[in-house]
């Protein structure tokens, strides 16, 4: 059986339809041969969100953005569609995020399921809510208008200082001011002079104090070679010998503690003791009558004659 040409015709035109419909649809990120699910997501606004953005669930990439549109029941509220291209499955009361991607400005939508508190499956066309991450940008947003406020204050803050300080140094207080820092300038100077004539003394002096110590070192050794050649046999024989001399006091001691012995008997007899006294008395009055009266005991003459006082005074 043969076509004819209008049959052929129309098939081939069928066949570029479909094809064009596919490719169009290929093109805006559609695959007709696959089972995707339409989701629908209300935002107050999607600023640097587009179509073909990613939405991901625990950051893995389930399906994209389809289309985004103002709600015609209000205009204040954008309506986003989406697309899962995954058979994954959440509870209808999840909410879809819009987040930053980077710090170039791109959006994407994560999915944050809704374990807790809801089991219902969401389905094909079902809303989703939308919430709105804050990005580094509204951060900075947020947080400028702050600092702002505080830099103008620091600012009105250093103003005041600066005016008080302006009115506080007048041209007297400059002028000592002036004056002080080149005393301070003059003082440093001669720090500086006479920490170099400190340097050169050392200098000059480094070869003495080398010798000093030199010597010291020698005289180190010297004890130290001293102090070695002391033996261990002599330092034993001084012990012995200051021994037996403790042993000879000890002895000498207990004689003349002793009343038997001569010297115990001189230490001990109180009657010696004070004949020894009265004769020692008696001695000095005859030595000094000697030294009164020496013609009484001396008998001398050039003549040969008697010393006639002398008889007399017998």
């Amino acid at each position: 059986m043969k076509l004819n040409k209008e049959i052929k015709i129309g098939f081939l035109a069928i066949i570029g339809i479909m094809m064009s419909v596919f490719s169009y649809n290929y093109l805006k990120g559609i695959n007709l041969f696959e089972k995707n699910r339409k989701f629908k997501v209300t935002y107050s606004k999607v600023d640097g969100l587009s179509v073909s953005n990613p939405v991901t669930l625990n950051g893995f990439k389930i399906g994209k953005v389809h289309k985004i549109n103002f709600n015609r029941e209000n205009t204040r509220e954008l309506i986003v569609d989406i697309i899962i291209e995954n058979d994954v499955i959440f509870p209808k009361t999840s909410t879809a995020e819009l987040y930053e991607t980077g710090l170039i400005g791109g959006k994407a939508i994560a999915i944050i399921p809704d374990y807790k508190n809801d089991s219902t499956i969401a389905l094909d066309g079902d809303f989703l809510k939308g919430v709105l991450k804050p990005g580094l940008t509204e951060l900075v947003n947020q947080i400028l208008p702050q600092v702002q406020l505080q830099l103008e204050s620091v600012m009105q803050s250093a103003e005041v200082v600066f005016e008080n300080v302006n009115k506080l140094f007048d041209e007297e207080t400059k002028t000592e001011l002036k004056s002080s820092i080149k005393e301070f300038s003059l003082l440093t100077q001669s720090l500086s002079n006479t920490s170099q004539k400190v340097s050169d003394l050392i200098e000059k002096s480094a070869p003495g104090i080398e010798r000093t110590i030199n010597d010291l070192k020698d005289t180190s050794n010297n004890l130290k070679s001293i102090t070695d050649s002391v033996s261990k046999k002599d330092i034993s024989d001084l012990t012995n010998n200051l021994n037996e001399l403790v042993i000879n006091l000890n002895k000498v001691s207990k004689n003349l503690n002793n009343s038997n012995g001569t010297m115990g008997m001189l230490i001990q007899d109180k009657l010696i003791y004070e004949n020894l006294e009265k004769a020692t008395n008696e001695l000095n009055i005859l030595i000094e009558d000697v030294k009164l009266n020496p013609s009484r005991y001396i008998n001398f003459s050039v003549f040969g004659k008697k010393n006639k006082d002398f008889k007399k005074n017998n």
